[in-house]
């Protein structure tokens, strides 16, 4: 399978993960967030940092995962709260996310974005013993923002 980053050039030449708390992590948990297009992954670089320079350079990464089952396991809506895209539910995500990252339960998990909740990000465990073996940076692509965005 083939999931996507984008990020600032200087961010875009290795798989590495910032370790900094976010929707499905807590602090000092290694993982790489991605999505499942290149679209999907624009919209949620805009919320996340709530707004783009084009003065950056960005990157789109294209990240090869292995298709494995193994490898994969998911969190569906319909497990969740319904509050789960509200900021107010991170502490109850978080722990949900930690407690897959800790335990090692797969490579991936496969979660719901809350920016568009039919569609999926990929979040990958760089920690796991599955890490090196199964995923790859193919390569990376030039982005643009069209100026309509801002």
């Amino acid at each position: 399978m083939e999931v996507y980053r984008i990020s600032t050039e200087p961010f875009s030449k290795k798989l590495l993960a910032s370790g900094r708390a976010n929707r499905w992590n807590l602090d000092d948990q290694f993982i790489i967030y991605t999505g499942s297009s290149r679209s999907l992954s624009s919209l949620e670089l805009i919320v996340h940092r709530n707004s783009i320079s084009p003065a950056l350079n960005y990157k789109v990464m294209v990240i090869s995962i292995a298709d494995d089952e193994e490898l994969y396991n998911s969190i569906f809506i319909k497990d969740l709260s319904k509050d789960w895209r509200s900021m107010n539910a991170y502490p109850k995500l978080q722990q949900l996310g930690s407690n897959w990252y800790l335990n090692k339960k797969s490579l991936v998990l496969q979660v719901p974005s809350a920016v568009i909740p039919n569609e999926h990000n990929f979040i990958i465990n760089v920690n796991h013993p599955d890490f090196h073996k199964n995923v790859s940076l193919v390569r990376t692509e030039d982005y643009f923002w069209d100026e309509r965005l801002f």
